[in-house]
């Protein structure tokens, strides 16, 4: 996403730099969607994708869309006629005949969840699409999607400071058998320390100065919680953003489920960090002191927590 979309300009030769190192360290995995940058990001991605097209898994989404003039509001449709027309724009801008994952990016409760994944069902059909996701979803909407096509990964923000989704989705999915996948594993990148305020720290095409965690007096507290997290890491000679993915690495352990995050990063230096982080394996004593950490953290993931499963839990 940050590639091209949500965290201001980016230096293109060294995003696809990052794209060609992440596939020599053995990451096959790729995610995008249609909204990011209304299609640029699957556009960015095509060349990539054809000069490695069966080494790596090409994910992306439908369903949720921005207002190009004003990026704060956002417009979700469920409709099976436009999901069908979106996977065919979405290969067409990929350049390729399949999509090996297709994600709905958001629920619409409007549209029952079983006429939605029946049009995704159809794609799968037609060999346009491989496998079936579904996005910030409630464990009792995954079981229902499951129960018409088999559902291959349920993605929904997961890190030490976001929890939500062990309530609900994260049982029904370790049920089912079921990956997850979460997004922001590293809280955007403010458990990394790379910045302590959005107003202050990023420029103002960045997003995050929208998130309510990352401003004001929430930003302030949440960066006090981050101690623990830089404690671990100086102690086994990692950075606080290593600690945190294998935090999110080790959920899979924890709830009896495949789990595969999404560290988004533009640069090389940084995809070699998150690689490496897969070989920390954090301690029962270093776990009791970031478990905590969510259940103090101050603010809402988004300004509009409408458009996320939170509502509907």
């Amino acid at each position: 996403m940050g590639m091209s979309f949500a965290y201001g300009p980016t230096d293109e030769a060294e995003a696809r730099a990052t794209l060609e190192r992440a596939r020599e360290l053995g990451v096959t995995l790729y995610d995008t969607a249609d909204l990011y940058g209304a299609g640029a990001n699957e556009r960015f991605l095509a060349p990539f994708l054809k000069a490695h097209r069966d080494e790596v898994v090409i994910a992306t989404k439908c369903a949720l869309s921005v207002d190009p003039d004003d990026p704060t509001r956002r417009s979700i449709s469920n409709d099976p006629a436009y999901i069908r027309a979106c996977a065919d724009a979405s290969l067409r801008r990929l350049g390729t005949d399949r999509i090996d994952l297709y994600y709905l990016h958001r629920r619409d409760p409007a549209v029952p969840i079983e006429e939605s994944v029946g049009a995704m069902a159809d794609l799968v059909r037609a060999g346009k699409v491989g496998h079936l996701g579904l996005s910030e979803v409630t464990g009792s909407e995954l079981r229902a999607a499951h129960a018409v096509h088999p559902i291959a990964a349920l993605q929904s923000e997961w890190s030490l400071f976001s929890r939500d989704v062990e309530r609900g989705v994260v049982p029904a999915a370790a049920d089912l058998g079921i990956a997850v996948v979460p997004y922001s594993p590293l809280g955007r990148g403010f458990l990394t320390g790379a910045f302590t305020s959005a107003e202050k720290d990023l420029g103002p095409q960045d997003f995050r100065r929208e998130q309510p965690r990352f401003t004001g007096a929430n930003a302030t507290a949440n960066a006090a919680l981050l101690e623990p997290v830089r404690a671990v890491a100086e102690a086994r000679g990692a950075t606080p953003g290593q600690v945190a993915l294998a935090w999110v690495h080790q959920r899979g352990e924890v709830h009896g489920l495949p789990v595969v995050p999404l560290p988004g990063t533009r640069a090389r230096h940084r995809v070699e960090e998150n690689v490496a982080a897969a070989g920390l394996t954090l301690t029962a004593e270093e776990l009791s002191l970031l478990d905590p950490l969510a259940a103090r953290v101050s603010g809402d993931r988004y300004a509009d927590m409408s458009f996320t499963s939170a509502g509907r839990e």
